[in-house]
């Protein structure tokens, strides 16, 4: 499955609507096997079921109007519920995070399990027959029905409780975190030793005078590119395409998207079908843009060290996780931003986003609005500490210092008392000797 495919499957996975409509099939079908094993029993007498619905059909139509009632009102409130959640999310943590309760499972889980035992006693309703010469009550599908209501409280009450615990500060932190390290995982990945860039190896150097600039037919932040597609492209053209866009830039219509070489061999189908491999959309996810979800977490501490939130803690959990993410970055192997053919001819060069961007994106505007908060500074001097410990690449370590240097220049000029300034000098000092000591060790192994 190539990367678009895979993108519009996460997104059709992560939907709002997605599992309920598969529990509502679910219920579909189920209301079909029940009702074919009530009409097997109803045929062959002798068989004898102690524990199904033995009443009238008066009375199944009674208890199946009941659940289904009760289940589509009980729907209505979890709604509800739900549009509240996200408008207190939204008003405390940003919009953009609204998502990230939207591709709940849990909450999509209860909704599609009313929706879904309400369709499911509809559907068994209609085959209730109450004619005395036609009489047939399904009463295994009844009681299929009655234990659906029974288990829908309980999933009932474990929403109440979840909806409570999920619109905390430190549960919505912990999701974006969870969602951060699967990116993580997924674009940085443990096992890519044949796909670094060793020292030795660097994009080559290609005449710019000499490339065919291909420009966006449309606006919209790219979520996804289509590496495979761009590799056989640039194969059947005998092309070699340089990538100016990465996952997580907006691109503005007519702006340039990429390069190909030689000018002569791009023509109108390879213009499109190098458009058709950026998945264009109007919003960003972290599909195949690690920033994306360091950016919600930043987004998070900003909004807690605002004035009218003025919630350092929850700024500070969000200094520990990014520091726990770029820990994370610093001791994966850097991915090639190189795509080759299947006869290891150059085809592809990407854009891709290195260790240097993601710790700017996530320090830089922490720093801006924490500068005045000795807490907030400190924080982060011991965060980028920590992650010196586990870095090394000379540049990730270089990346670190600058960001330490700049945290302690807001300190001394944003804080007036002398000990809140001796306690991040020290701080400051703490990571320079852990940036040396990593420096040195590395010198070491080598």
């Amino acid at each position: 499955m190539n990367s678009s495919w895979r993108y519009y499957w996460e997104s059709l996975r992560t939907s709002y609507w997605f599992l309920p409509a598969v529990l509502g099939f679910s219920a579909i079908f189920a209301s079909l096997v029940t009702v074919e094993v009530d009409h097997f029993l109803h045929e062959h007498t002798s068989w004898q079921v102690n524990w199904r619905y033995t009443g009238g059909p008066e009375g199944a139509r009674a208890v199946l109007a009941t659940i289904a009632g009760s289940m589509i009102t009980v729907a209505g409130v979890v709604f509800s519920i739900t549009i509240v959640a996200l408008s207190l999310a939204s008003a405390q943590f940003g919009p953009r995070l609204l998502r990230n309760f939207i591709r709940d499972r849990r909450n999509q889980f209860v909704l599609g399990t009313f929706t879904a035992t309400f369709l499911y006693c509809l559907l068994v309703l209609r085959t209730v027959r109450g004619i005395d010469n036609e009489q047939f009550v399904p009463g295994v599908s009844v009681t299929f029905g009655i234990l659906l209501a029974i288990t829908n409280l309980g999933v009932l009450i474990y929403f109440i409780h979840h909806v409570a615990v999920s619109i905390q500060a430190t549960s919505v932190v912990q999701a974006v975190t969870d969602e951060l390290h699967d990116a993580i995982d997924r674009l940085w990945p443990h096992n890519c030793d044949e796909d670094i860039i060793g020292s030795d190896e660097t994009p080559p150097v290609l005449p710019v005078d000499d490339a065919a600039q291909v420009l966006a037919a449309k606006s919209g932040y790219v979520d996804a590119i289509n590496d495979e597609a761009l590799v056989k492209l640039a194969k059947d053209k005998d092309l070699v395409i340089r990538l100016a866009r990465r996952p997580g830039h907006f691109v503005i219509k007519g702006t340039q998207l990429a390069m190909a070489w030689p000018r002569e061999r791009v023509d109108e189908e390879a213009t499109k079908r190098l458009n058709n491999s950026f998945v264009l959309a109007s919003q960003r996810t972290p599909f195949q843009d690690v920033e994306f979800a360091v950016d919600q977490l930043v987004e998070i501490a900003v909004r807690a060290l605002s004035p009218g939130v003025n919630d350092p803690f929850t700024a500070l959990n969000c200094i520990d996780r990014l520091g726990e993410a770029l820990s994370q970055l610093a001791q994966r192997s850097v991915p090639s931003s190189l795509r080759f053919d299947d006869e290891q001819r150059l085809r592809v060069i990407t854009y891709p986003a290195d260790f240097r961007a993601i710790a700017a994106a996530a320090f830089n505007q922490i720093r801006q609005f924490g500068e005045g908060s000795a807490a907030v500074l400190i924080r982060m001097l011991d965060t980028l500490a920590e992650i010196a410990s586990l870095a090394d690449r000379e540049t990730d370590r270089e990346a670190l210092f600058e960001h330490a240097t700049l945290v302690h220049r807001a300190a001394h000029r944003s804080l007036k008392e002398e000990a809140d300034l001796k306690d991040v000098d020290a701080q400051f000092q703490i990571a320079r000797r852990q940036l040396a000591a990593s420096n040195t060790q590395l010198k070491k192994q080598d």
